[in-house]
This record gives structure tokens, C-alpha cells and sequence, in this order.
């Protein structure tokens, strides 16, 4: 049966499971608009911003296991996206997106809406294609899928002219695939997985640092298994928050630039790390120089071997998939193994770092934000999903909101994109219906998507945005207060509009508050009265409330400035 490369879109998605797509349509993708209106497996979700899409589709898959799929126009429609895959390479999220193009004779030609997809995105995807046969569209989906989910995720993006979706062929979806190019791999060698296990085996002073590749492989329950089988302390990443729960005595916090004392302290004395799925980058070790004064074994398990001793050199480099390295490990384990009994005088130093208590705060008469993520901790149970902006309120979010699953805490870490908060909850909810979703943020990254309180609106999409309103760009406030001697270049937000209203302009519920006391039980009337509103909490925060610790840029992790000391 012939049928046009436009249904032969919607028919690879239908084949890959999809069940919606975050998009915004144009000239050139009209005939795939065509063909979703004609079916009803798979939904498309209508933004106001071809950023957002790319977003939503981002956090579609963070808080799940499947891949997210956005779908734009050509030139200006693409051009738009490049934020938004660019966060989701940097943070390795597995993500299609299919763009329009320009009829296939008219590239090059400086076509209205033409733009060269494939050479902008190239730095900041994992593969692009351009279809320029509608014979080769179905292999080509499949493949965009393949690589996007397997070896380290990423996104990938799909250029298809407009004439090409409206020939005819006949369709046939691979069931799998092949690529001699591409062939990643999984099993860690044996060899190396020996090695590590007996400098486990040997470690007196020993942490176990992990980042976001074991949210990504969904290897949180191994490595808690592991953790509690050694009874080593556990570190994570920003990007790494939820692959060990938080509340449990092993963790000993986040690590890097705004980690805990007793986080720093144990990764920069530590004799052997364990380092799973993490990449050593500047916001977690800092100063390399410093990170390397102390003599010390390292283990790196990660599926990408261009990852290990980039920043920092390794001992036991092992690529390969997570979750089976980290089964591999713990079979060795055992066949005989036994921990250091010394390990007990390492948690004795851990313990005495943990009680410089680094995260306190005083709440007085301003609301801190501090408070208020402790309070929508309590509130919650824990058991929000919980996505943020960039700045000091994501940090504050990482801080004092305690993460014991994977897949919850939704943030850009590697790119920074300010924006993506209020898109985040949007695709969270899309991937988990009925989900309590908390959007953490700031009156001036809010302002990056706000028009997607329209797309709120329409869907009807509960999102609660805590918005941490200390009426500056409150990171780079911290900043110009701490090293350029509070010289505030423009970084006061002036002018800002009343949150309440505008949130009430669009048919949702607006809330202020700016007493301490009120805190609590505004939050608990969104999610109670209001469960199924958005509810835009706009509190009026400290604006001189700042981030600590704090581990200024190029120094090192024993260089933390804490609130105690200023």
C-alpha cells in the first residue's frame, strides 16, 4: 500500500510507541499536520514557543524511560529549538526531533523559512540527518531512535524537506537495526571490573560519586544495593540528585561548587572513588590542581569512553553500561568479598564534617528561600516531581529538597537554560498523568516561557510554580556582591508585573506571599483545595539571602566559602 512520506512519519512514531509529540506548525511541515489530524494514536501537544516544545519533550523523558519527540517548521521554527537541544545534549537526554525543510530543489537557494538544519544543530546533537528520499524516511526514524536511546543518550534531529513528505511509498518499519558505525558498548571488561573490586576491597577512606548517568541507565536500585553492600558514603551531582535516596545515612550530600562541607571534604580526601556515571566537570571538582593534591585511586564507570580521564586522569577506566557493571560488581562481591574494617574510622571524620550542619539558616522576618523549598518538602512528602530554573533557587531546590527516587528533580545542569522550568512540568505531567509537579523559579526565568501558562490553560496541566521572587538575577547578584565588590550591573529586575494577575490572565489561580507565616499554609491550599490548578505562588523572598557553600570559580573543594565564615 502506497502512502505519503507525511503518514510515513506518523506511522514510525505509532511503531516506536509514542504517545504525543510537543509541536508548533508551519508551511513546511503541514502535510505531517495533515496526517496527525487523521489519527488518534498519537497526540500532538500545541506550545506557544518552539523552545518549549523542545523542552517538554526534554523533560518528557527525564522523568521517564522513553524518548521525547518535538516537531517544528523549518528556518525560524528551527532556529528556535537550538536552546533546547543543546540542554538536552549537554545533559545527555534522549530526544527526536523532527523538523520541516524547505522543498528539496530549493535548499540552498535562500528559500523563504530555509536554514541549514543540519550545520547549526551539528555541535549540539548526537547525530542529524537530512532525508532528501521518502524511500529512506522510515529507516531513518528508526535509526534517529536508536541513537538517541542507546550508548550515551542524546538527542537527535531529522530534517525533512516538504516535498519529501508528500511523495508516496509503499511503508515498512524496521524491527531492528544495525549500524556498522555505531555500535556502543555495554559489558564492562572483566579485567578492569577485577581491579576495581579489590580496591574496594582495600579502600580505608573510599566514596561512592555518581551523576546523571545513573538516572539516565536506571541503575539507582544497583548502585543502593552496592552502597549499602560496602557501607560507603555517597555523593551525588546535580545531575546525579535521586539515583541514592537522600534521606539515607550514606549520603552525605551534593558535591561541587554549591555541595555540602561533608561532601567536599570526603570526595577531596577520599583514597579510592568510585566515580558511576559522573564526568568529573568544573562545577563538581573544581580547581583540577587542587583535586589532585591529595594521592588517591579512581574508578570511572561510563558508557562513554571520551568521558573517562578528560578532566582528571583515572586508574580503572571501565565502559561500559551502568546497570551491568554495577551487577558485575556486586557478583564479584560475592564470590568473598570483604570491606576494610577501617572504613569505620573514615565514617567517624564524615560525622564530625556533617556537624558543621553547612545548610543551616536563620528564618526571621523576611521569608528565606531556604524555607519555603523545606516547606514544599514537607508539604509534598517528598514525593513531587520537581523541576527548576537556573540561579540561586535551583540550588536552593537541589539543597533542602530531598530526593529519594530517581527521575524526579527535572533541571538543566550542563547548558544552564533559564526557561525551562515551567516547559519541564509541562512534559513531566504529559509522562506522568495525576503526578504532584512543582515548577521551582524566579520572576526573571520565569518570564523566558511564561507563555506557556496558555499551554497550561489549554491541557489543563496542574503545575504548582513556586516562584522565589527576591527581585534581582539573584546568582548574579551573588556574584557581583561576592567578587566584584557589589558593583550590581544590571541585575535588578525592575519593572516586574504582578505574577497574581497575569497567572489570573490566563484562567489560572494566582497567589502572593510575603510573610513567613503564610508560607506553609499557602502551599498547602494549592495542593489540596487547588490539586487540580496551576497555582502560581509568587513569594516575596530575602533579596539579600545567598547560596552557600560556595566554591568560588578555580578554586578548589577545600576552598568552600560557608555562610559561618562571612
Amino acid at each position: 500500500m502506497m502512502i505519503s512520506g507525511a503518514e510515513i512519519v506518523i506511522r514510525c512514531l505509532q511503531e516506536e510507541k509514542v504517545d504525543c509529540v510537543f509541536g508548533y506548525p508551519g508551511g513546511s511541515v503541514l502535510h505531517i499536520y495533515d496526517a496527525l489530524f487523521k489519527q488518534e494514536q498519537v497526540k500532538h501537544i500545541l506550545v506557544r514557543h518552539e523552545q518549549a516544545a523542545v523542552h517538554a519533550a526534554d523533560a518528557y523523558s527525564r522523568s521517564s524511560q522513553r524518548v521525547g519527540v518535538a516537531l517544528v517548521t523549518s528556518g525560524p521554527g528551527v532556529t528556535n529549538t537550538v536552546t533546547g537541544i543543546a540542554t538536552a545534549y549537554m545533559d545527555s537526554v534522549p530526544m527526536v526531533v523532527l523538523t520541516g525543510q524547505v522543498p528539496t530543489a530549493y535548499i540552498g537557494q535562500d528559500a523563504f523559512q530555509e536554514c541549514d538544519t543540519v550545520g547549526i544543530t551539528r555541535p549540539c546533537v548526537k547525530h542529524n540527518f537530512l532525508v532528501k528520499d521518502v524511500k529512506d524516511l522510515a529507516i531513518t526514524i528508526k535509526k534517529a531512535f536508536h541513537i538517541a536511546a542507546t550508548g550515551r543518550p542524546g538527542p537527535v534531529v531529522v530534517d525533512i524537506p516538504k516535498d519529501v513528505t508528500a511523495q508516496m511509498c509503499e511503508f515498512e518499519y524496521p524491527k531492528t537495526i544495525q549500524m556498522r558505525s555505531y555500535n556502543p558498548v555495554v559489558k564492562g571488561h572483566l579485567g578492569q571490573i577485577k581491579k576495581a573490586v579489590q580496591l574496594l576491597a582495600e579502600a580505608k577512606r573510599p566514596i561512592i560519586y555518581t551523576g546523571g548517568g545513573v538516572i539516565l541507565s536506571d541503575a539507582a536500585e544497583k548502585l543502593t544495593q552496592l552502597a549499602r553492600r560496602l557501607n560507603f558514603p555517597v555523593t551525588n551531582t546535580l545531575m546525579g540528585l535521586g539515583g541514592y535516596p537522600a534521606t539515607d545515612r550514606q549520603f552525605v550530600g551534593m558535591l561541587g561548587m554549591h555541595g555540602t562541607f561533608e561532601a567536599n571534604m570526603a570526595m577531596h580526601y577520599a583514597d579510592v572513588i568510585l566515580a558511576v556515571g559522573a564526568r568529573f566537570d568544573d562545577r563538581v571538582i573544581g580547581n583540577p590542581a587542587n583535586f589532585g593534591e591529595e594521592p588517591r585511586k579512581i574508578i570511572h564507570i561510563d558508557i562513554d569512553p571520551s568521558s573517562i580521564s578528560k578532566r582528571v586522569k583515572v586508574d580503572v577506566p571501565i565502559v561500559g553500561n551502568v546497570p551491568d557493571v554495577l551487577e558485575e560488581i556486586l557478583k564479584l562481591m560475592d564470590a568473598g568479598f570483604k570491606a576494610d574494617a577501617g572504613v569505620a574510622d573514615w565514617w567517624k571524620q564524615i560525622e564530625e564534617w556533617r556537624g558543621r550542619d553547612c545548610l543551616r539558616y536563620k528564618q526571621d522576618k523576611l521569608i528565606m528561600p531556604h524555607y519555603v523549598v523545606q516547606k514544599l518538602y514537607e508539604v509534598t512528602g517528598g514525593d513531587a516531581f520537581v523541576t527548576s530554573d537556573v540561579g540561586q533557587h535551583q540550588m536552593f531546590a537541589a539543597q533542602y529538597y530531598k530526593f529519594d527516587q530517581p527521575r524526579r528533580w527535572i533541571n538543566s545542569g550542563g547548558l544552564g537554560t533559564m526557561g525551562v522550568g515551567l516547559p519541564y512540568g509541562m512534559g513531566v505531567l504529559f509522562a506522568n498523568p495525576g503526578a504532584q509537579v512543582a515548577c521551582i523559579t524566579g520572576e526573571a526565568s520565569i518570564q523566558m516561557c511564561i507563555q506557556e501558562l496558555s499551554t497550561c490553560k489549554q491541557y489543563e496541566l496542574p503545575i504548582k510554580i513556586i516562584n522565589l521572587n527576591n527581585g534581582y538575577l539573584g546568582m548574579v547578584r551573588q556574584w557581583q556582591e561576592m567578587f566584584y565588590s557589589s558593583r550590581y550591573s544590571q541585575s535588578y529586575v525592575s519593572s516586574l508585573p504582578d505574577f497574581v494577575k497575569l497567572a489570573e490572565s490566563y484562567g489560572h489561580v494566582g497567589m502572593k506571599i510575603e510573610r513567613p507565616e503564610d508560607v506553609e499554609p499557602a502551599l498547602r491550599k494549592a495542593f489540596t483545595e487547588h490539586k487540580n490548578d496551576l497555582v502560581f505562588m509568587d513569594f516575596i523572598v530575602d533579596p539579600t539571602a545567598n547560596v552557600f557553600p560556595m566554591v568560588a570559580a578555580g578554586k578548589g573543594l577545600t576552598d568552600m566559602i560557608l555562610a559561618e565564615d562571612l
